[in-house]
């Protein structure tokens, strides 16, 4: 991407692959430098307005929206006409009782009524091997259920976002491979549908619904096990490589630009660049940005040796500088 032609001081990349830059620093101030209509995705998960403060940074409750809307109208201005805003939001509780906060609703409304985004759908990212959280009313008082999903808004500038769901089709089921390879009657259902013949077509697998089940256990990766032998800190709220690749899938191309205002990690970079799609990533923290340089680590060649993370000189002044 190229930089308006004002822009000072020039940016310079904290790291940079072959399809993406990453950069350091307050995102609502980089992304001011980058020209208009220039994204086809941004997509990110913001520190959710949390009741508790984590060490990720997220707001109370009752600041949130307003710390929030200057990004999203920034989202806006740099988002391409067909493109897409996706936004991966937990929930809470309100303090010391059993009732949720209501705040992504209500950010929601703001992003629709005052700063124009149409709500193209609505999507619930669930994690199964998520802890039973908050215990005191899930585990102590077992008056609450688990709570595994997180509400993800796909808004948009427009009513007609550039999409496909023949990107993202689902493997079939195994009754639906029986039905197509034994073939099927139309018929009308009890329901009062009526499946035509074209239901037995074969369209290469299922399309998904908007619940996305995608259990977050990453203690394993290549990350998490370099973080370990680097003894670098991970980011402690990182979404899975699975749900960046079904939106990256479901609304880009190749060569489309991806946006993560929010990186941490970077896995939205990461997955970008697998899929090679050119991406930004930005991220304030400067401990979490570098230790995302790991994911890339998995790419032959992707880095020249000065990036390297088993660079010793580099890795012990950054630790001396930053992490003592």
């Amino acid at each position: 991407m190229t930089l308006k032609p004002d822009s000072t001081p020039a940016l310079t990349p904290y790291y940079e692959t072959e399809y993406g830059q990453a950069y350091l620093g307050d995102s609502l101030e980089l992304m001011k430098q980058f020209p208009d209509s220039s994204a086809n995705l941004i997509l990110t998960s913001p520190p959710f307005a949390l009741t508790r403060q984590k060490e990720y940074g997220n707001k109370q409750e009752q600041e949130y929206i307003d710390w929030f809307l200057p990004f999203s109208e920034e989202f806006y201005r740099l988002l391409a006409d067909n493109g897409s805003l996706v936004i991966d939001l937990g929930g809470a509780y309100l303090p010391g009782y059993p009732v949720r906060s209501i705040y992504q609703y209500e950010l929601l409304v703001k992003l629709c009524r005052e700063q124009h985004f149409f709500l193209a759908q609505e999507f619930f990212h669930y994690n199964p091997a998520r802890l039973p959280t908050p215990a005191e009313w899930v585990t102590v008082r077992r008056i609450r259920v688990k709570d595994s999903v997180n509400i993800v808004w796909w808004l948009s500038k427009t009513e007609n976002p550039k999409s496909d769901n023949r990107q993202v089709l689902k493997p079939y089921s195994n009754s639906m491979k029986s039905l197509l390879k034994n073939g099927y009657k139309a018929q009308l259902r009890p329901s009062g549908h009526d499946i035509s013949d074209k239901f037995g077509h074969d369209n290469g697998g299922a399309i998904p619904p908007n619940l996305l089940e995608l259990a977050n256990t990453e203690s394993n990766s290549y990350y998490m096990k370099r973080c370990k032998e680097l003894e670098i800190k991970p980011h402690p709220a990182r979404f899975p490589k699975d749900f960046a690749d079904f939106f990256i899938k479901f609304t880009t191309g190749k060569g489309d630009l991806v946006l993560d205002p929010f990186a941490g990690s970077n896995t939205t970079g990461f997955a970008s660049e697998k899929l090679e799609r050119k991406w930004i990533a930005m991220e304030i923290h400067e401990p979490y940005l570098y230790g995302s340089k790991i994911r890339f680590e998995e790419e032959a060649d992707l880095f020249t040796a000065e990036y390297k993370l088993n660079d010793k000189k580099q890795k012990d002044r950054f630790l001396q500088q930053h992490l003592s």
